[in-house]
């Protein structure tokens, strides 16, 4: 079961390592294998499941999103939390954001989604 302590500790983390544009600090919250599912995904790498799965492709992924967003920046607005999930509203520079994660064991991300208006 996820605490509120931990879900809200996890969004900090998750928030800064963004807004650092720190890939690798991004990237550890993440198991090696996750899955990654975004609407972005079909426009920035031609993905048209909108799916990428594991570190490398969702690494590759993210390191063209942050290349073309040099002024990236997310402000944490709520933070949800599940019994083994949190979801995160924030606004990012193209508006508001919905994003949800599903945690392991060690409080890393096996599947993520993003969700926009």
């Amino acid at each position: 079961m996820i605490t509120r302590d931990r879900a809200e500790r996890f969004a900090r983390e998750w928030v800064e390592a963004w807004n650092a544009h720190d890939l690798d600090a991004i990237l550890s919250h993440y198991h090696d294998d996750f899955e990654m599912a975004s609407p972005r995904i079909a426009t920035v790498v031609g993905e048209p499941s909108g799916v990428l799965h594991g570190k490398a492709a969702i690494g590759a992924y993210w390191k063209k999103a942050l290349a073309v967003a040099p002024d990236l920046h997310f402000e944490l607005l709520a933070v949800f939390v599940g019994a083994k999930s949190v979801a995160l509203h924030y606004q990012g520079p193209r508006g508001p954001a919905v994003e949800t994660f599903e945690l392991d064991e060690q409080g890393r991300v096996l599947r993520a989604a993003a969700h926009y208006p």
